[in-house]
């Protein structure tokens, strides 16, 4: 079920993370080749909160690069609107994916009980994942103007060190299928945590299964953002 996140009520959060993702030295350095949109509003560190804010610990640091902020004014309500179509075109195509509207973007998530599965210890993509991952697909060659963030999760059994290459691989393996599926590289953005960014108590086999996921943020890229601005007249 989607759920919209409003942003008051957490500003303390969005100040404390946007401090972190700002003095990340991989975030100060990222080309354009990593859609570096600066971080900017709170919009951007609750974005990164939800599918993971610890910029430092794992993954390849482009995390807080691909993460820009809110648009306000006349573009925001334009970009939002495409963004509300979107989510709700991904909740009718992928059912068992939870979707969630967070400020300018969409975070998906799946988990072993939404849609792409894998098995213990594997990071290969099986039939079943593949059938929801056609379905976002087309979802995703409908509104080219947006990128895509791919973001692996493990859950605490296993060696932390073993956890992040694992998050890392099933990641990856998402990312790739979408690649070859003629979603364009330039668009695709890959992050990993390992263990690092529980959301659910590992100590339930639930709580684990649910923990062992895959967040796919879709966020505004900068020609969607001009393209609102100008219509706008902003």
């Amino acid at each position: 079920m989607k759920r919209i996140i409003n942003i008051t009520g957490i500003t303390i959060l969005a100040i404390v993370t946007i401090i972190a993702f700002t003095n990340c030295k991989s975030v100060q350095n990222a080309n354009n080749k990593q859609k570096g949109a600066v971080i900017g509003a709170t919009g951007g560190a609750i974005l990164g909160a939800i599918i993971g804010n610890n910029v430092g610990k794992g993954g390849n640091g482009e995390l807080g690069a691909v993460i820009g902020g809110v648009v306000g004014g006349g573009a925001g309500v334009l970009i939002g609107n495409k963004m509300d179509k979107q989510a709700q075109q991904i909740e009718e195509e992928v059912p068992g994916a939870e979707v969630e509207r967070v400020d300018d973007g969409i975070v998906v998530t799946f988990d072993e009980n939404s849609g792409v599965y894998f098995a213990t210890n594997k990071y290969n993509i099986n039939a079943a994942s593949e059938d929801n991952l056609n379905k976002l697909i087309g979802v995703f060659k409908e509104y080219p103007d947006t990128n895509i963030l791919v973001v692996g999760h493990t859950d605490s059994q296993g060696a932390e060190e073993y956890n992040m290459t694992l998050s890392k691989n099933r990641a990856y393996a998402v990312t790739e299928y979408l690649s070859s599926h003629g979603i364009s590289s330039s668009r695709l953005t890959t992050n990993w945590f390992g263990e690092n960014q529980p959301m659910y108590d590992n100590a339930t086999a639930d709580g684990r299964a649910k923990n062992r996921r895959v967040n796919i943020a879709i966020l505004p890229n900068e020609k969607m953002i001009e393209d609102a601005k100008q219509q706008a007249g902003s």
